[in-house]
């Protein structure tokens, strides 16, 4: 029974509603997520500050800013276990701490190594933000749900990749980087704080599961034809959007497109907009569609399809369209995010924490090597006289996403096969 369910039978209150319910499950978590989104991809706003200030490359640049998906990744294992064994609310309120010390080392570091530091402790502070909003929802909302309310906690932190762009460009006319990160990491102890007070407990029997058994269900997701047949097309589109969004789409702009720094800003804050409305319009779309047979898996296909189409375009480097693309960029890019939930589905309630934290285990790891192979990949070419990096590095980039995506897909297909002749004959 849940502290506010007793205090009302104790002072003879009426009962809150479901709704109510829902929404004290919902807005806090969101909350989370926006911090950590707006945390991820910030500093493809920031990046010239940071360049110039500490004198990197790209490929310095790309490791500090992966920093965050590498320890991010490190942490999901043991986070899917956690949140199994100990709920969601706890377990993200603790790991919040870690993003505001991160953040405050960032604000205050010196060096390349000590923004590494600052970087990697935001990493792991905001690993669960995602994770432990879908381990709550499983519990708090019906499965038919699940696609249209991921897709809403995939918004919130489309709204955080949306503050990080404009509004944050704003604000280095108040104050520098170093102020910018710093009131972030205030942020993230008020967040932590709501997850902690606001959300609500709900006991469920997996919390008694022994640590072997929590183990036993990390070797059983990962030894599922179910788990392999999707994961690895989700996990090289999110790697894909990832690295560009988070990243190295600003200084395409600049570098290939030709834009000035204002007009950067604008076309990212675009791109977090049409994210947003990717991750509504598709969880809505998975939902609907689902009731009429289409299965959300192929809604997710023919998303991340779409998605690859935009990329080679970009490849080619159709800078004439360049603002349109990245708008089919963010909203396309929203797909990655449906299979969660497809798989959430397909494994039984105690696993969901640990289906999901495997996934984005994956996802993160990719998204690291991609986000810095990316950099490696573009300094292979000389550097432009203005201190750009050379339009040829972008494009042997995008070529290198675009083949992991494709041969993720013949793969999708040919395990499919494999997996409905199995159930044939089972």
């Amino acid at each position: 029974m849940t502290i506010t369910r007793r205090l009302c039978i104790d002072l003879r209150l009426p009962m809150p509603s479901s709704s109510y319910i829902k929404l004290r499950v919902f807005f806090p978590f969101a909350l989370g997520y926006f911090l950590s989104y707006l945390l991820r991809v910030v500093n493809a706003v920031l990046a010239p500050d940071l360049a110039s200030g500490l004198g990197v490359g790209p490929s310095e640049l790309g490791l500090l800013t992966a920093t965050y998906f590498i320890t991010f990744a490190a942490s999901q294992l043991p986070l899917g276990i956690l949140l199994d064994r100990f709920g969601p609310r706890k377990i993200e309120a603790f790991l919040l701490i870690f993003a505001a010390v991160g953040a405050f080392i960032f604000s205050r570091a010196q060096s390349l190594s000590g923004l590494i530091i600052g970087r990697a402790l935001i990493g792991l502070g905001v690993s669960a933000c995602l994770m432990a909003a879908f381990k709550a929802y499983v519990i708090w909302f019906r499965r038919q749900q699940l696609p249209l309310i991921n897709g809403f906690q995939m918004a919130a932190g489309g709204l955080g990749a949306l503050t990080a762009t404009a509004p944050i460009e704003a604000a280095l006319g108040i104050t520098d980087w170093r102020g910018v990160f710093f009131i972030l990491a205030l942020i993230s102890l008020a967040i932590a704080a709501a997850v902690f007070w606001v959300v609500p407990e709900k006991k469920t029997a997996v919390d008694s599961d022994s640590t072997r058994d929590q183990l036993r269900g990390i070797a059983h997701v990962f030894s599922s034809l179910t788990f392999w047949r999707i994961a690895p097309l989700t996990v090289m589109s999110q790697a894909s959007f990832l690295s560009f969004q988070g990243l190295w789409s600003g200084p395409w702009l600049r570098d290939v497109a030709g834009f000035e720094r204002a007009a950067i800003a604008h076309v990212l804050l675009t791109i977090a907009v049409a994210m947003v409305a990717g991750f509504i319009i598709m969880g809505a779309a998975a939902e609907r569609l689902s009731r009429l047979g289409i299965k959300p898996i192929a809604v997710a296909v023919t998303g991340m399809s779409a998605f690859m189409a935009v990329q080679a375009l970009l490849a080619l480097e159709v800078t004439s369209w360049a603002h349109a693309l990245w708008i089919l960029f963010g909203i396309f890019g929203s797909t990655g995010i449906i299979p969660y939930a497809v798989l959430s589905q397909s494994f039984p309630l105690n696993l969901s924490g640990r289906v999901n934290t495997a996934l984005n285990l994956l996802v993160f790891v990719a998204a690291f090597s991609a986000q810095w192979g990316i950099g490696a990949i573009i300094s292979l070419w000389p550097g432009t006289a203005d201190g750009g990096y050379a339009a040829p590095g972008y494009q042997a980039a995008f070529a290198m996403m675009l083949s992991l995506q494709v041969m993720s897909v013949l793969w999708f297909i040919f395990s499919s096969l494999i997996y409905h002749r199995r159930k044939q004959i089972d």
